[in-house]
């Protein structure tokens, strides 16, 4: 990659025509590139630490992972560059006047918007400020990963009359000094419908039971409701429902070494599966 290059080529797309399932997945911060964006990164810094590592596995959409061909054959959009090039699930204009100086309305206040100028754990990951010209080229990247996404959900919607968005996250298993819960341990799984507003109640439902019966603690909304994707793409008026599933990180890698554990992965793999299948069969109300 290099900051010349398209924006598609930062974002793994696949859009079916016509579309096979009314589901669409979203994962954007699974990616750990940052070749070209990397000029005004910390030396050394390790992307891995605030990504969602595997996460595109787990759901079977990693463009470079063999095991997932053919696990999931509807359309699907993966981000390839690390959060802290640019955050796909923030407004691009959420920064702050440390971050981009010349931006003219900045309004993040804690260093962690669009742009990510600290971590979780309050390390700094920015050498030197972006120039106006580095924030638009990741904005242009924003641009096409959400493009992609209401592509595909328009495609959907078409066909069936209804699409639904699932986007994939996963979360440090105890809050860190930067979350507003810092040092609690967190439910198995985190669903966010931004308190009940962006998708219909039965898909809420739908979820949540398939969790539970699979034996995961369940909690909505808490500490997550859902960022810039549930919000900007579910609109249940519009029969357009987005649903942001966040997973605890020790349910399947080692968090600490950042590698997989086989056993735990499998069975986390197993239920995710099923509920792509749950989803595909799933008619609102």
């Amino acid at each position: 990659m290099n900051s010349g290059a398209p924006a598609s080529f930062q974002v793994h797309v696949r859009v079916c025509a016509p579309p096979a399932s009314p589901l669409v997945l979203s994962i954007p911060h699974a990616g750990i590139g940052t070749a070209g964006f990397d000029a005004a990164m910390v030396a050394g810094l390790d992307v891995r630490n605030d990504g969602d590592l595997f996460v595109d596995r787990l759901y079977g959409v990693a463009p470079d992972d063999p095991a997932s061909a053919g696990v999931w054959a509807g359309p699907y959009v993966v981000a390839g560059l690390s959060r802290f090039v640019c955050d796909m699930n923030r407004d691009p204009d959420d920064v702050s006047p440390q971050a981009v100086p010349e931006h003219p309305a900045p309004r993040n206040a804690d260093g962690r918007g669009f742009i990510w100028a600290v971590t979780t754990e309050g390390k700094p990951t920015m050498s030197r400020p972006l120039t106006l010209a580095e924030w638009q080229a990741r904005r242009d990247v924003h641009a096409a990963y959400h493009g992609a996404i209401r592509e595909a959900l328009d495609r959907a919607r078409a066909r069936f009359g209804f699409a639904v968005l699932l986007d994939g996250h996963s979360m440090p298993s105890v809050g860190r000094t930067g979350h507003k819960d810092p040092g609690r341990p967190r439910a198995d799984v985190v669903p966010g419908d931004r308190d009940g507003t962006s998708c219909s109640p039965a898909l809420s439902r739908l979820v949540e039971a398939h969790f539970r019966s699979a034996g995961y603690t369940v909690a909505f909304n808490e500490p997550y409701k859902g960022g810039f994707i549930t919000a900007h793409h579910g609109r249940p008026h519009d029969h357009v429902h987005a649903i942001q599933i966040e997973l605890r990180r020790d349910l399947y890698m080692d968090e600490a070494n950042f590698t997989m554990l086989p056993e735990r992965a499998a069975r986390l793999q197993q239920t995710l599966r099923a509920l792509l299948a749950s989803l595909d069969a799933f008619r609102p109300g």
